[in-house]
């Protein structure tokens, strides 16, 4: 339970924000509209970064990387996620207490996730848009040349096989 503890963190404060300018702390009917569903990177201030999404239905999945380690893939269940009228909390199991988050959106594509009442533990998040990524510029068309076929040539036809008894001499048939 304890690594889960420590993966919730990250993928909580997906749900949460800070920077200067653009900043602006979300409602939580607005962090659900501005994240749900879409993938984000994230960075950590205790260096854990990862790729992530949180659903609608408040599961989660994404990778999680601590500083110095592997990235591995975690998945949470429906529900882990609560949003109210008036908070974004996680649902944990066996957790002493259950973690919400502040939500500041930094600009039209990243937020800053924190714990509430813990402002120095807090993750960036970086909307990603992995479709794009994938496509490739269109190739140039080659022309093919055309290819004369040649006939293959005439086999004869193969002299039919005889019996094995017909190919014997009369004095050895019974």
């Amino acid at each position: 339970m304890r690594i889960s503890r420590l993966i919730v963190l990250p993928i909580m404060l997906l749900m949460v924000g800070i920077t200067a300018a653009d900043a602006r702390m979300l409602q939580p009917h607005e962090a659900r509209r501005f994240v749900a569903g879409k993938l984000f990177a994230y960075t950590c201030f205790d260096g854990t970064r990862g790729l992530g999404r949180i659903y609608s239905d408040g599961s989660v999945s994404g990778t999680i990387r601590k500083r110095g380690g592997r990235s591995r893939f975690i998945a949470m269940p429906r529900g882990t996620i609560r949003v109210t009228r008036t908070s974004i909390c996680a649902a944990l199991r066996g957790a002493a207490f259950q973690p919400c988050f502040n939500v500041v959106k930094t600009s039209r594509v990243s937020f800053r996730g924190s714990l509430s009442g813990f402002g120095f533990a807090y993750c960036d998040f970086v909307r990603r848009y992995p479709r794009k990524k994938r496509a490739s510029p269109e190739k140039p068309v080659v022309k093919a040349t055309p290819i004369k076929a040649t006939p293959i040539a005439a086999t004869p036809k193969p002299t039919p096989l005889q019996s094995a008894v017909m190919s014997m001499p009369p004095s050895m048939i019974p």
